[in-house]
């Protein structure tokens, strides 16, 4: 419903007129001397039929008080949660190291995922679950078109460790199942894909060459570089996009 069509509601609610507000409010810009208090009978009629008028944070007070709601109850009428401004720091100022309020999604969603997995010492694809809005990778919101999948990390898969741990979470974007040659110049840049392979699945740093299929662990993993024929040993999944590992265990 419409903030407008909300703020008529709330008014009609409280069995006050429009008139009524117009006198109560010229009160409380009396008692302040401030004449930003003061709503008109045409102001207020605006702010209840137009949707695209908003009240000023002083406007705003008078309501509160004619009304008899808390102001940040009437902030919300508008879509402005003041609860939540804490919780915006990290997009307010990215550049910036933060404590944050509460647990990120990210790290709610691993929960979420753990009841889906059966067998946690191997790599596994997890089955598609309708997650809420505010669960989505970034990538999806900003790439409608994009199609994401997730895996988990098993525990006995070392491939990647030290920077995807055993037991971690990996975001998959199922559309990126070709392997392509991009310039990386750090680990951090070189793409990391999930694998599909005869006997499960896994997760690595992958090579064509020829009909081999090269799955390349980390260089500070003991394990070894395998080769499949591919496709008919190996076929790639979808392009790791990220990921959530624990740095103590």
């Amino acid at each position: 419903m419409p903030h407008n069509q909300n703020l008529k509601i709330l008014r009609v609610s409280r069995n006050v007129t429009v008139r009524e507000v117009e006198l109560e409010s010229r009160r409380i810009a009396e008692a302040k001397g401030d004449k930003r208090f003061y709503i008109s009978n045409a102001r207020l009629t605006q702010l209840e039929n137009n949707p695209f008028s908003e009240p000023s944070l002083w406007k705003l007070f008078s309501l509160s008080a004619i009304y008899q709601v808390r102001i940040l109850e009437l902030m919300r009428i508008y879509k402005v949660d003041a609860d939540e401004s804490v919780k915006w720091d990290a997009i307010a100022m990215p550049g910036r190291t933060c404590l944050l309020p509460d647990v990120p999604a990210v790290y709610r969603m691993n929960d979420l995922f753990r009841q889906h997995i059966k067998f946690p010492s191997k790599t596994t694809l997890l089955p598609r679950i309708d997650l809420p809005e505010d669960y989505q990778p970034s990538d999806a919101k900003l790439n409608p078109d994009s199609q994401f999948g997730y895996g988990y990390i098993g525990l006995e898969d070392f491939t990647m460790h030290p920077l995807i741990r055993p037991g971690s979470f990996v975001w998959i974007d199922t559309h990126h199942t070709k392997l392509r040659a991009i310039a990386w110049r750090t680990e951090y840049e070189r793409p990391i894909y999930f694998v599909e392979l005869r006997d499960g699945y896994s997760c690595g740093w992958c090579e064509l060459q020829g009909n081999q299929l090269l799955l390349i662990p980390h260089h500070c993993s003991d394990v070894s570089i395998r080769r499949f024929t591919y496709p008919k040993e190996a076929e790639i999944v979808g392009r790791v996009t990220k990921f959530s590992t624990a740095c103590v265990k």
